[in-house]
């Protein structure tokens, strides 16, 4: 019984836009561009992959994909370009972004595409409505300090 229903449950096939992941991978630099918003066509069309630092992620997100093991997590790699766009390659792989203090660990899944790295990294600390400070009402300033 437990066996027909394994076998019966099957997973949602991902697609962005039409597109299934394993298309995805395989789409050109134009193909891609055509499936992004508008931004983002700008943007590869003014040499975003062409760019130094771009490049230079890229590469070391290729190669910390390349020494981890089939089915282990690949390493950490840093970098403070929070304006970079997710493409398919990046998929998988666990990017550090710089959020101005420290590093957010982001690991990029098939729906981040298009997107840019900051969106995931928050840089502010949420409001916590809701606790008054010291003086801040006159029944406050009663209360001990230790």
């Amino acid at each position: 019984r437990a066996a027909e229903l394994k076998k019966k449950r099957s997973f949602r096939k991902f697609s962005f836009r039409g597109i299934d992941l394993d298309q995805m991978l395989d789409l050109s630099t134009e193909q891609l561009m055509d499936i992004l918003h508008a931004r983002a066509r700008r943007r590869f069309s003014r040499g975003l992959l062409l760019k130094r630092p771009v490049k230079q992620l890229k590469k070391k997100l290729l190669k910390a994909k390349k020494d981890c093991g089939p089915h282990d997590k690949p390493d950490v790699v840093k970098t403070h370009l929070r304006d970079m766009i997710i493409i398919p390659e990046m998929i998988g792989s666990i990017v550090g972004v710089h959020q101005g203090k420290v590093f957010t660990t982001v690991e990029i899944k098939a729906d981040m595409v298009g997107m840019y790295l900051g969106q995931f990294s928050i840089t502010y600390k949420p409001v916590r409505h809701g606790r008054p400070g010291i003086g801040a009402t006159s029944s406050s300033k009663f209360v001990p300090l230790k």
